[in-house]
């Protein structure tokens, strides 16, 4: 059959299993915009390619299939850039579709022309430009592949414009199914001689490629061992807080007293965790290259081990496969273990139950507190980055896998971008979204596609007139000379409600409940503006603490 390359294009997204797609339109990839119109996948149209882009990665943290984004040539690519760099460091699996020029423009400096190889090379996972109609197919089936096998990673596909438009009669390619790396039986059995000598042996669980199913065989598998488990930065809901050997997560602000397990352990057991800097407090909890303690790392990218720490064992594998592979293990009861994983998990609910008093009228120590009593385990939290998130790892609980998205690049203003794709991809979940004042603002426009297609997610900023996260590291290594930092922001209730949504305004601890049912009970998008002292700069600690080295 004889086809435009649009069409061809869009009849790959579908064989694959497209259902959504983000995008800001533009006239470099008409031909497939028009493709898409006869096509049962829904088109989300965003108000900028950052935004656009975020909304596909994170679908794609969520699913763990490829997002799919397309944004227009030279400027709205560099404005997806953000995107892809998040995706590039968090392991998600994601595809940016670029218009490019005429390919008889290509190389002469035509209108927004940019070399796409070259532009993305040092953050995306494989970055193509198609110049044969023909090879549509091939293309896009290995920019599948590269996606989700090994470590999954951000593609780029670069499209000009007259390969869009011109006809070809081209076989499509079949659906992708990615390859799984598995343990083998020699590792397994090399893993469990390493476990059975292990008196104080910690799991630490990380990255991508997860299911949950492999999440509830890491579960059973610690509950039968009685191995205490800790998940890092930005993952915590691969591990149930419930679970009585769960330890808590790595992250900023991390309990010291887990810091100190992670020291003292005899084995660690990476499973798609790569303890890279914020995790491992800054590479000092584990020596590098030779960590004190035994390393068993699993991943399902050989690269990736041994390319910091040199591991005593590693195992190439998914951690889903890997996860699944315990469950053939058989028990080996250890009771001194086992009061260990109950202390590790005693310390974490010391650190997260009862929030410390911070300054001023909104306590939001409290708030998260009756957040995380009064919404459903299957709710989404989604935040960007901002130490008003310090609150949000702390104090929230995840019960189920994939209701936290968040990005461990420490990305600022990904937070509404990926509330309204989860509240897109989850409807009949609660999605509730933080926000700083300035990370909301980086992305607050997309507020206006959430109304657009009438998404009810919740965003909750929390205001303190400052780059917070950058004024704390100011005040630390410049006391008292702040410059830069400080936000006059606007009123983010009527900000929403000039947009159709539905808009409060919260300054005490006692106000934020019946705000936030009214949010709920809008059915609208909501903002509920927040208002914290500036003072209150993490949980245990103020401002005015930090500049003078408290």
């Amino acid at each position: 059959m004889i086809r435009t390359g649009g069409q061809i294009l869009v009849d790959q997204l579908k064989i694959n299993g497209v259902e959504r797609i983000t995008c800001v339109p533009g006239e470099s990839y008409l031909a497939a915009l028009d493709a898409m119109y006869d096509a049962d996948i829904d088109v989300l149209i965003c108000r900028n390619e950052g935004g656009a882009a975020m909304m596909a990665e994170a679908y794609g943290k969520l699913t763990g299939r490829p997002g799919v984004c397309f944004v227009t040539r030279g400027p709205g690519a560099t404005n997806a850039a953000h995107g892809v760099h998040i995706a590039q460091h968090d392991g998600t699996p994601m595809i940016l579709f670029v218009g490019q020029v005429e390919r008889a423009f290509l190389g002469r400096g035509a209108f927004q022309e940019l070399d796409y190889v070259r532009a993305f090379d040092g953050i995306a996972k494989w970055v193509v430009e198609i110049s044969d109609p023909k090879r549509i197919p091939e293309i896009v089936a290995r920019a599948f592949r590269e996606a989700m096998q090994g470590r999954p990673g951000p593609v780029v596909v670069s499209l000009p414009e007259d390969i869009l438009t011109e006809m070809a009669e081209v076989a499509d390619a079949p659906p992708v199914v990615p390859v799984d790396a598995a343990p083998s039986v020699a590792d397994m059995q090399a893993f469990a001689d390493l476990l059975d000598g292990a008196e104080n042996p910690l799991i630490i669980l990380g990255g991508s490629r997860w299911t949950a199913e492999g999440c509830a065989a890491v579960a059973e598998f610690a509950n039968t061992f009685d191995v205490p488990v800790a998940t890092e930065f930005r993952r915590t809901s691969l591990f149930p807080s419930h679970h009585p050997g769960y330890a808590g997560d790595l992250g900023f602000g991390q309990n010291p007293k887990l810091s100190q397990r992670v020291r003292d352990a005899n084995l660690l057991i990476l499973v798609g965790a790569r303890m890279a800097e914020v995790p491992s407090n800054g590479y000092t909890l584990i020596d590098a290259p030779a960590p004190r303690q035994k390393l068993v790392h699993i991943f399902p990218d050989a690269a990736e081990i041994g390319r910091v720490y040199q591991p005593t064992l590693g195992i190439v594998s998914a951690p889903d496969q890997f996860a699944k592979a315990l469950t053939a293990l058989g028990p080996s009861p250890d009771h001194q273990r086992g009061q260990r994983a109950a202390v590790a998990h005693a310390d974490w609910q010391g650190w997260t139950t009862t929030p410390a008093q911070i300054p001023g009228a909104f306590q939001y120590g409290e708030v998260m507190v009756w957040l995380r009593d009064s919404l459903p385990p299957e709710t989404i939290i989604t935040n960007g980055a901002g130490n008003y998130a310090i609150w949000v790892h702390r104090y929230w609980r995840h019960d189920k896998p994939f209701t936290q998205v968040a990005p461990t690049s420490g990305s600022v203003g990904y937070s509404v971008p990926a509330g309204i794709m989860a509240k897109r991809q989850c409807p009949d979940v609660p999605v509730v979204t933080f926000a700083g004042d300035g990370c909301f603002l980086m992305n607050g426009n997309e507020f206006a596609t959430a109304v657009q297609y009438d998404i009810p997610v919740i965003i909750i900023v929390i205001d303190n007139g400052m780059w917070g996260t950058i004024r704390m590291h100011q005040e630390r290594e410049y006391p008292h000379r702040p410059i830069g930092t400080e936000l006059k922001n606007p009123d983010f209730a009527a900000y929403a409600r000039a947009f159709g949504g539905h808009g409060e305004t919260v300054r005490t601890t006692a106000e934020f409940a019946p705000a936030f049912g009214r949010a709920q009970a809008s059915g609208k998008p909501a903002i509920i503006h927040c208002f914290i002292d500036p003072q209150a700069i993490t949980p245990a600690k103020t401002l005015q603490q930090v500049s003078e080295g408290g």
